[in-house]
């Protein structure tokens, strides 16, 4: 082999992280062993931000990456059954653009004909699918919905009025601010099912569009007053923990 050659394949080894490791599911590959985080890129420059704190990944909201603040899998994935667990540290936003969503995705009017606005605490996150620009992302919030919505397709006016309100919660399974949560999430081809601490929240929805392969992320959200300390925005102060993933393909 030419000393060229050698050189990038002795590199590609040191970059490429290991195999991933089972777990007790049959099927199953861990993304989080509970003591580092080899399977996914932090952000340049995040300076610590996203870390590990006794045994799951801990987030604050303030990456200080001057690009994306996501952290994403290093490895890309088709179809897969993922599962994880969360869970909403703190709301000490209060958001007043909270919307009042009906079961076919579109906004609650008040009779003055504009769309309700709700003001609630809120803090917001999510999982992005084979997607780094997040337009389908399950998402974590604090939304009378609830959480794993798929907000970037149910907002768009473009797409039919199906696909929009498949990708609208039938159930609100969330629970309380502070207690953790399980995300089942299958991806085949461009159909989703999310199931939100045992209840179906998602069945088969359509995601026109979405990239055939793609890594995992986890979603920043939200901007900080570096001076006050306080947010702007609905903050991901969030944590995971449990993560696993099952590819179908």
């Amino acid at each position: 082999m030419p000393a060229t050659a050698s050189a990038l394949l002795t590199a590609a080894l040191l970059v490429a992280p290991p195999t991933l490791a089972s777990t007790n599911e049959e099927g199953f590959l861990t993304l989080f062993n509970g003591s580092n985080l080899d399977e996914w890129i932090i952000p340049e420059g995040d300076n610590g931000h996203w870390k590990i704190v006794d045994g799951v990944i801990d987030y604050d909201a303030m990456s200080e990456a001057k690009g994306e603040k996501h952290l994403f899998s290093r490895r890309e994935f088709g179809d897969f059954t993922l599962k994880l667990e969360w869970r909403i540290k703190d709301t000490p936003y209060i958001n007043p653009n909270v919307a009042y969503v009906l079961p076919d995705g579109t906004h609650a009017r008040g009779i003055d004909g504009k769309p309700l606005k709700l003001a609630l605490p809120d803090s917001d996150s999510g999982v992005y699918l084979r997607d780094r620009k997040g337009k389908s992302q399950v998402n974590i919030w604090c939304w009378p919905i609830g959480s794993g919505e798929v907000y970037g397709y149910r907002m768009d006016a473009s797409l039919p009025p199906e696909v929009r309100a498949g990708v609208t919660p039938k159930h609100q399974a969330d629970r309380p601010v502070g207690e953790w949560n399980e995300f089942e999430i299958t991806l085949v081809g461009d159909r989703l099912t999310v199931i939100l601490n045992g209840v179906t929240v998602i069945e088969h929805a359509q995601l026109p569009g979405i990239p055939r392969r793609g890594p995992i992320a986890l979603q920043h959200h939200g901007s900080v007053n570096r001076e006050t300390g306080k947010f702007n925005s609905s903050p991901s102060l969030v944590q995971f923990r449990n993560i696993r993933i099952k590819p179908l393909d």
